[in-house]
């Protein structure tokens, strides 16, 4: 395996000099639990399924403000989980030798790719805390996320051929994301945006 360095915005908990991070395939990341592991219920504790046959009459469906948001909030995350799934069952039958988009940390190749991905974090209010420097030793993929599939409603059919273009890897570099595993350290706290 060879030895690359890497940029991280962390957004979550901010990270240390010299704290090591192990990614394998067991190990499951935030991508995944957010995707596969959240739910999305309302006050009275029904989902998105319930809501839809509870609220379903012969003139429609009728939804309150709480169940709308709980209705796009689940969708929003299940075209995503879909997505996901599709690229992965992708992975593991045509590009086993990457490592999996549910069990990585997500890097840029450089720190202008990393101050990119911290404007789209932000867009999204999502907050930053760190941008840092990381040594990895493991597997890597070059990808650029504008060729994931989209989230639309064209068929699973398209969706598997958008995913095979993703594994390609970065061709055009439009939205460049650097998939990594392995033994990653972290050897420099370059920006620190929660002082």
């Amino acid at each position: 395996m060879n030895e690359h360095i890497f940029y991280h915005v962390v957004t979550r908990k901010k990270m240390n000099v010299g704290q090591i991070i192990h990614f394998d395939q067991d190990q499951k990341n935030t991508l995944y639990r957010f995707f596969f592991e959240n739910e999305q219920r309302n006050s009275k504790g029904e989902d998105f399924i319930q809501i839809l046959y509870g609220n379903h009459t012969e003139d429609g469906l009728h939804l309150n403000k709480e169940d709308s948001d709980v209705a796009q909030k689940y969708i929003s995350q299940t075209i995503r989980a879909a997505r996901e799934t599709i690229v992965e069952m992708v992975r593991l039958q045509e590009f086993p030798q990457y490592p999996s988009r549910l069990s990585c940390l997500y890097a840029a190749k450089t720190y202008e790719d990393a101050l990119k991905w911290k404007q789209i974090f932000e867009s999204y209010n999502r907050k930053v805390l760190q941008i840092v420097k990381l040594r990895v030793e493991g597997q890597t993929f070059l990808g650029d996320g504008n060729l994931l599939p989209k989230e639309d409603g064209v068929p699973f059919s398209q969706k598997i051929e958008q995913a095979r273009e993703y594994w390609k890897g970065n061709i055009k570099n439009e939205l460049p994301e650097v998939l990594i595993n392995g033994t990653i350290e972290v050897i420099e706290i370059i920006d620190d945006f929660s002082l």
